[in-house]
């Protein structure tokens, strides 16, 4: 009876690890069409901003899976790296177009951003993801602080 036991749980938590897979493909899918919408390199930044945030708030409620623990693999790595570099390049590019510092450290905004964005769809699902949005652009954009 054991032995058939732990076939049987293998066999059950081989096909949660296949399942698993297909859903951080459905995930990063949505994210790499996510950030294919907001035209990054095309709309002015503020409208490509407002909109990427808006998509990934989107995708964060309707694929709340970490995409991290999925990075050994090597084809996920790959798209995964892909993305995070073209949101680089946008932020570069707003940088440069006088939308963000120039004199923050480099790699500040890079990181924060996703976590804004994490911190919008997760913590505050009473706000539409426009409304999270406008929330997410604007401290970014302008910071917390009183001016």
């Amino acid at each position: 009876m054991r032995a058939n036991a732990a076939r049987n749980l293998e066999a059950v938590l081989t096909t949660g690890a296949r399942m698993l897979a297909t859903i951080y493909a459905s995930r990063l899918a949505a994210i790499e069409r996510a950030i294919e919408d907001a035209r990054l390199r095309a709309a002015p930044v503020a409208v490509a901003l407002h909109r990427y945030v808006e998509n990934v708030i989107t995708v964060n409620r309707t694929w709340p899976v970490d995409l991290a623990l999925m990075l050994a693999d090597a084809a996920i790595r790959r798209r995964r790296d892909a993305c995070v570099a073209e949101v680089d390049a946008f932020l570069r590019r707003a940088t440069e177009e006088g939308l963000l510092r120039r004199d923050l450290p480099e790699g500040w905004a890079g990181p924060l951003l996703p976590e804004m964005v994490g911190l919008a769809a997760h913590r505050h699902g009473h706000l539409s993801p426009g409304q999270a949005a406008d929330v997410v652009v604007d401290t970014f954009l302008h910071g917390v602080g009183a001016q």
